[in-house]
């Protein structure tokens, strides 16, 4: 299966790296699709050995080609996974902002192909009106979520924002996809 893994901005974008070894140890062809601003907590170069394919973090990657990387990709992809997902990214997806190569194939996406989003967040930025006002509108817009989990937060917080577990994941996503 032809898997775009998009990235964010959230420290627990490191444990995308793991999500993508196992995605990739499970035969899945996976697309590493990375935010500016998640490049400040992993770098390109693990995901792109981990998935063993380019990974794209600007419109700028796409220069080596007449056909933009962002739109093939989308064409391609038989599930859409962002783990983890910030709320600027959900704000971009739900009202259809793409300042950047993940947000641009998301809008770029045939209406059929199975969406699932992880988010991660500070839990006060989680429960504020206009995340949630931005999950509704993803939800009625199909996209499947995969929420949160309790616990300590990464700002010294206590409650919900954590990214759900790898193994959580990867049964929401690919049991969800009808694909095993």
């Amino acid at each position: 299966m032809n898997i775009v893994l998009g990235i964010t901005g959230s420290i627990a974008a490191y444990k995308a790296a793991d999500l993508t070894s196992q995605l990739t140890k499970l035969g899945h062809e996976v697309h590493v699709v990375m935010t500016k601003a998640a490049t400040e907590f992993i770098t390109p170069l693990t995901l792109q050995v981990l998935s063993r394919q380019p990974v794209l973090v600007s419109l700028e990657d796409e220069k080596n080609s007449w056909k933009p990387g962002h739109i093939e990709l989308a064409d391609n992809a038989d599930l859409f996974l962002v783990a983890p997902a910030c709320a600027d990214t959900l704000g971009q997806f739900a009202n259809g902002i793409s300042p950047d190569p993940l947000s641009s194939i998301y809008l770029a996406l045939p209406p059929e192909t199975p969406k699932f989003i992880a988010p991660a967040m500070n839990g006060k930025m989680w429960h504020h009106p206009a995340t949630q006002r931005n999950l509704a509108q993803l939800k009625e817009d199909g996209v499947k979520f995969i929420d949160p989990a309790e616990g300590d937060l990464a700002c010294g917080y206590q409650g919900t924002g954590r990214l759900a577990d790898v193994e959580t994941i990867l049964k929401a996503c690919l049991g969800g996809a009808g694909i095993e």
